[in-house]
């Protein structure tokens, strides 16, 4: 049986990610990329379905202190039993080419007697794969090898084969050290050689620091912001650009139910929305590379947009069930792919418009791709400016005009008219500026409902979603605008929770075509804070933001939505979208509190003297 989400541990080499437990489980991970068939899969069923679990044999043993080497995804668990304490190091190493996963085990006092069990179950746990011991430079290694991906485990004390695992118990002293390698590679090539896992650990140490070593300091929850921006680089493939929204499959919105879905892709949406936040805290490479890997992705003609790619810009994502797995807490169905892959969604073209404005504004200069695809995906807005869509949250349901799309498509050509008018990019201006200038006059007049007081979740709806608080961060209105102070009443009024959360919508109607019934959304939430804080009400926002800071594990990650009256996690993990929407509301936080600080006594220059010269 899986641990509790908040339990969990993500190491990363920027290429794919591994979740392991408080117990020691690695009980998910997908090879070689976020987005490959699982290899470890325990986190949606059982052992039987792969894990690698190394820990001390004694059942008595308790794990005294786990965290991460500062800035960094190398994490480090300490155990004491009975007879003695060891310290496991567990991390991917970065920048060598190869998937690897290294668990170091030191003596710390005493003697521990560990036991190691590695169940290895290729293509979402179908496949036993053939295991063999064998030999060379390196000495003795256990090789898996299943079609066309292999694994081979180094180390001391090689588990031997019982019941489909491998099993292998090893002593290890104070002052001693033992080093497991697990790496994978195609099964056609030769078994890959052993490495320095010293160097290794030197090398990924080093570029987690240097790489964190740009996050902000001396501000409000410096340590919550410096972790998401390090999860949002860890969801980052090092080589395509692509930004996964969470490296897990089908973790339950819900216990038991079934809004379980594949998050191991690249949105057009949540990947704009990450490089806003990391570009404010001076990431403008990383915001270059994912452009090049949109201009990629996104290549030919408009009209075949998508709304969510593969890793590496691939379109094919068919959504299917895999009923050989019971789900994590018996949530069924797992999926893997994504339905929403063809939907429109016509917010999505101005959220990626916006960080590429700020691009821009960052000193960022076009090349002679990037601009022209942007006039492309301007032209496929508007050759569908009038059709009902899906919406940010990817109803199911009946297709609407929803106010946030709607706003989002003015934000669209809003910023292909600065464009134009700032930077001197060709194109029709004046069409976009009216374009824009009759969907503003659309909104005040379809999105307001007067009676009501508010901002409505789609045409004609009567009802609101927490989507509208987006509407001040592009500019649509201000965050004090009456309107969107009294659209933040009714929010408050009809979709707070009872621990204080806000909810996406209200799942009664049936506008997502779904079972009703979720945890709130965490982002949702962090985007309430990021409007308090811009409209003077400090204090509530600092209240709720440490409320929702505190909701994070000891390790800083967040999931995607969190179940307050058990207090436990809920939806995939660690979740991009909760993480970057943390970051912004810090931001806000800490503009708020620099504008309150009492302005600093001008220090004037000593005048002059001519007291004892010439």
């Amino acid at each position: 049986m899986a641990s509790p989400i908040e339990d969990y541990a993500l190491v990363s080499d920027l290429h794919t990610g591994a979740l392991i437990s408080r117990n020691g489980s690695m009980d998910w991970l997908c090879l070689p990329r976020f987005d490959s068939p699982s290899v470890f899969g325990a986190l949606l069923g059982s052992s039987d379905h792969g894990r690698w679990l190394l820990a001390p044999e004694d059942s008595s043993a308790k794990v005294t202190h786990r965290g991460y080497v500062e800035s960094t995804f190398v994490l480090r668990t300490h155990w004491q039993t009975p007879t003695g304490a060891v310290r496991v190091t567990d991390f991917m190493p970065v920048k060598d080419r190869r998937a690897s996963l290294i668990r170091r085990i030191e003596g710390m006092s005493g003697s521990v007697d560990m036991r190691q069990e590695l169940e290895i179950r290729f293509d979402y746990g179908m496949v036993i794969p053939w295991v063999f011991r064998g030999r060379d430079d390196d000495g003795e290694h256990l090789s898996a090898i299943a079609g066309p991906g292999a694994l081979v485990l180094r180390g001391p004390s090689l588990p031997d084969a019982e019941n489909h695992r491998h099993v292998g118990r090893f002593e290890v002293r104070a002052g001693e050290s033992v080093d497991l390698e697990l790496t994978w590679y195609p099964s056609h090539r030769p078994v890959p050689p052993r490495q320095s896992v010293d160097a290794a650990l030197q090398r990924t140490i080093a570029y987690w620091q240097d790489w964190g070593r740009q996050c902000p300091q001396n501000v409000p929850y410096e340590h919550a912001v410096r972790r998401s921006l390090l999860v949002l680089r860890a969801l980052t493939h090092e080589d395509t650009g692509g930004i996964v929204a969470a490296p897990t499959t089908s973790l339950p919105e819900a216990a038991g139910g079934d809004r379980n879905w594949d998050y191991r892709y690249c949105w057009l949406r949540d990947a704009a929305l990450t490089l806003e936040a990391m570009m404010t805290h001076g990431y403008e490479e990383e915001a270059l590379q994912w452009r090049s890997w949109l201009l990629r992705a996104v290549a030919g003609d408009p009209e075949d947009l998508q709304i969510m790619y593969a890793v590496d810009g691939g379109r094919e994502l068919p959504e299917q069930i895999l009923p050989q797995f019971p789900g994590y807490g018996s949530a069924a169905p797992v999926r893997i792919g994504n339905g929403a892959v063809g939907q429109y969604q016509a917010d999505v073209v101005g959220e990626v418009m916006v960080a590429l404005d700020r691009l821009r504004d960052r000193g960022v200069p076009e090349d002679h791709f990037s601009w022209p695809l942007q006039r492309a995906l301007l032209t496929f807005l508007e050759k569908h400016l009038e059709e009902p869509d899906r919406g940010i949250w990817e109803m199911r349901g009946t297709p609407r005009h929803f106010t946030h799309s709607r706003v989002m498509m003015w934000a669209a050509f809003d910023r292909a008219a600065n464009a134009a008018r700032t930077y001197g990019l060709d194109g029709p201006v004046e069409v976009w500026e009216g374009l824009r200038d009759g969907l503003r006059d659309e909104v005040m007049e379809r999105g307001w409902d007067p009676a009501l007081n508010s901002f409505t979740q789609f045409y004609g709806s009567g009802t609101v979603d927490a989507s509208l608080l987006q509407l001040p961060h592009v500019g649509f209105v201000a965050y004090d605008d009456e309107k969107m102070l009294a659209t933040v009443s009714r929010l408050e009024s009809e979709l707070l929770d009872g621990s204080g959360l806000l909810l996406r919508y209200d799942t009664d109607t049936g506008v997502d075509g779904l079972a009703a019934g979720e945890n709130p959304f965490l982002a949702c939430s962090f985007w309430l804070v990021e409007q308090y804080a811009h409209t003077g009400r400090l204090p509530e926002a600092r209240q709720l933001m440490d409320q929702l800071v505190g909701y994070a594990n000891e390790l800083g990650l967040l999931s995607e939505e969190y179940d307050a009256e058990n207090g436990t996690m809920a939806g995939n993990f660690p979740q991009a979208f909760s993480h970057l929407t943390l970051v912004r509301a810090a931001d806000a936080i800490a503009v708020a509190v620099a504008a309150q600080r009492p302005p600093q006594p001008s220090r004037q220059a000593p005048v002059p003297t001519t007291e004892g010269t010439r």
